[in-house]
């Protein structure tokens, strides 16, 4: 599983992130997120406050993005919070990023229902690419995690890659989303079983027709 120790703090880490702040326009993001909450719960946004930081690192680093220790305390005194409690919302969620990570975050879900449809294959597909759990790929393409359960058990095997999921997977499969990813393409995301449109029986529906190709509202027929 993933390693949720925060990156060695090295006089190199302060140097390139000691002056970490937010962008104009993710301060107006970070003061919205910090305005849903009433006077004196304001340190609840601390967990959009850390996917914003995270996300502007990923945009100055060209990656999916991570949280540097000066970040993390960046954060913490935007939202007047001591630095350890910030810390352990960050090594608690897996959503954050504690080291460096590649451009494309590849996360493979080995749960039960993901194993037991081929998990091990889309392990071995990665690991063909020369990725390894835990590193950043020595093109920078890539970072590979191993993580438990993400909700898609019903179209498994699943893997997430950055904020997308891609389902249905088979090693070849997996291939060509990566391919897509490493020439700038934006692979299709969801399901990837022909046929099928989200988790519905492939080929099979008794009900629910109408989303066969696309979302459809049945409100309306209740």
């Amino acid at each position: 599983m993933a390693d949720r120790t925060p990156a060695p703090d090295t006089p190199e880490l302060r140097a390139r992130w000691g002056s970490f702040e937010w962008t104009s326009e993710n301060r107006k993001k970070a003061d919205w997120h910090i305005a849903k909450y009433p006077e004196g719960r304001q340190r609840s946004a601390v967990m959009p406050l850390l996917d914003l930081a995270q996300r502007q690192v990923g945009e100055e680093t060209d990656t999916q993005g991570w949280l540097p220790l000066p970040v993390i305390e960046y954060v913490a005194s935007y939202l007047n919070m001591p630095v350890i409690r910030v810390l352990e919302v960050a090594t608690f969620y897996f959503m954050y990023n504690l080291k460096p990570v590649g451009k494309y975050h590849v996360q493979v879900c080995g749960t039960t229902p993901c194993m037991l449809r081929g998990s091990d294959g889309l392990f071995e597909a990665c690991k063909k690419r020369g990725m390894k759990k835990g590193e950043v790929s020595e093109d920078g393409l890539w970072t590979l995690t191993e993580v438990e359960c993400m909700g898609n058990c019903a179209t498994a095997p699943m893997v997430q890659i950055n904020d997308d999921n891609y389902e249905d997977l088979t090693p070849e499969r997996l291939d060509a989303v990566l391919d897509a990813l490493a020439k700038g393409e934006q692979p299709k995301t969801g399901t990837q079983e022909p046929g099928r449109h989200t988790s519905e029986p492939a080929n099979a529906l008794s009900n629910l027709k109408q989303m066969v190709t696309e979302n459809h509202d049945y409100r309306g027929d209740w």
